[in-house]
């Protein structure tokens, strides 16, 4: 017995004169990590999350009819409950951007060692990630959670906010993060991943941005988008190819391009090109066609029946770059800044000539894709492209649609705001128009069930028929 408690005291002095501080500590997963961590953690999630084909949380590019589905088909026909796309991609977005980019900008006012200009440039990067994150939601869904949102156990009930009142403070935040931005001093280096901390960079896409937001909202108030579509072109928006907002993935997992996973990886063959879309490239003669679509079929391309299920082997397949995984992925390109830029003009926002910017975006699609002037010139010279001022949203909604190929998200809001392509088709079994937004979470009605049926009703219904506030003409395909 005394041997025992000899040994007992003798355990006790050895531990107790120990520090203990260091023993809940997992080395691999750090408690505290560098705002620099975050930003690129963010960066990939948000190019990963966007680009993705994931049925689970985005069905964007089937929502555009790019693509099909060729066994399953619940996603194509527009069953959004089925796997809560709606609830991922809304957990995804808040989760492993927004919160991310909350704590950076929490680190970076923390962070004694760094100078005020560089705490300015490094604010405004995160804040304009994060205006960008919060116009996809709503843009995605209407009213959401915002002014009470991020708040954790704080909050775990917030309130769904008007989709109007976000819209108008984010315009006032990203006119904020614009003169953050003007400080003389680089931002957040190698850790940025989108422009390796280019200040000059970050503001033309902040400009990019404000301009296409100014555009999304000139059918609901005219006066207002024009006033901020002047602004961001008088800033400087987007004047080359070369200051597109792309993500460079990597050539091994995980860090691949999110398509390339579901296309390669993955080693199964869901996905075909739609009829749509082969149907509105065909017969214009497009040097893009080869690029967008694999020449896997001896008598040339034909698309899927969109909506129906089909043979891998029958149809057209989509074309090699979807299948490497280093392949970049883009958020925002100066192509789409040129139909932004055409559009605007013709909604009154600015003035200029439609028709140049019209071309000019085209120009700088194919180049983008591997084509050269030459073949541009002959694209843009055919009658079944030139431009049509008296028809002007036909012309830039079929061709942006083009241009956008892959960028289901983009192609979408472009096609509910000016009703272009109008093309689109009903899926055969499900017989339901395009869906106009994403319906809230399955579980959203439970967990913050009066705030939910708030925001539902003002909605018009939690439905797929009801719209954002900048989704007011055209009656659905």
């Amino acid at each position: 017995m005394k041997k025992a408690i000899y040994i007992l005291l003798a355990i006790g002095m050895t531990f107790g004169c120990q520090d203990f501080d260091d023993w809940n500590v997992d080395e691999k997963n750090p408690s505290s990590i560098p705002s620099t961590y975050l930003l690129t953690s963010a960066e990939k999630d948000l190019f990963t999350r966007m680009g993705s084909t994931s049925v689970n949380y985005n069905i964007f590019k089937l929502f555009a009819q790019y693509w099909t589905e060729t066994q399953y088909t619940d996603e194509v026909n527009y069953n959004i409950r089925g796997r809560d796309i709606g609830g991922n991609f809304f957990l995804y977005l808040y989760r492993d951007i927004l919160n991310d980019l909350k704590d950076a900008q929490r680190l970076v006012d923390e962070d004694t060692s760094l100078s005020a200009s560089i705490k300015s440039t490094q604010t405004g990067v995160l804040e304009v990630l994060q205006i960008y994150t919060w116009h996809v939601l709503v843009d995605t869904y209407g009213d959401i959670p915002y002014s009470e949102a991020l708040q954790g156990i704080e909050n775990l009930t917030p309130v769904y906010d008007d989709d109007v009142e976000i819209y108008s403070d984010l315009f006032s935040r990203l006119d904020n993060a614009i003169q953050l931005l003007n400080a003389d001093s680089e931002s957040f280096g190698a850790a940025d991943l989108i422009y390796n901390g280019s200040t000059d960079q970050w503001k033309k896409f902040a400009n990019s941005l404000k301009l296409r937001m100014a555009v999304r909202i000139s059918d609901y108030d005219n006066s207002t988008a024009q006033q901020l579509a002047s602004e961001a072109v008088s800033a400087g928006v987007f004047s080359s190819n070369g200051d597109n907002a792309s993500f460079p993935f990597e050539t091994s997992p995980p860090n691949t391009n999110p398509v390339w996973t579901s296309l390669v990886q993955s080693g199964r063959n869901d996905f075909v090109v739609a009829n749509t879309f082969v149907d509105a490239i065909l017969p214009l003669n497009d040097p893009r066609t080869p690029v967008f679509m694999d020449d896997n079929l001896e008598g040339g391309y034909e698309g899927a029946p969109y909506g129906v299920g089909s043979a891998y082997t029958d149809y057209t397949h989509i074309g090699d770059l979807w299948h490497t995984p280093d392949f970049e992925g883009i958020i925002l390109s100066y192509d789409e800044v040129q139909f932004l830029l055409a559009e605007a003009i013709e909604r009154g926002l600015i003035a200029g000539d439609a028709a140049t910017h019209y071309y000019n975006a085209i120009t700088a699609s194919i180049l983008y894709w591997g084509g050269s002037q030459e073949d541009a010139d002959n694209y843009i010279t055919q009658a079944s492209v030139a431009y049509d001022a008296a028809n002007w949203k036909k012309s830039i909604g079929v061709q942006k649609y083009i241009a956008l190929y892959g960028r289901g998200f983009e192609a979408w809001s472009s096609w509910r705001l000016l009703d272009y392509p109008d093309t689109f088709i009903r899926p055969e079994v499900s017989g339901e128009p395009v869906p106009r937004r994403y319906l809230y979470g399955n579980d959203d009605g439970d967990v913050n069930s009066a705030n939910y049926e708030a925001a539902s009703a003002a909605m018009g219904g939690d439905l797929k028929t009801s719209r954002v506030f900048w989704d007011i003409t055209g009656e659905g395909n």
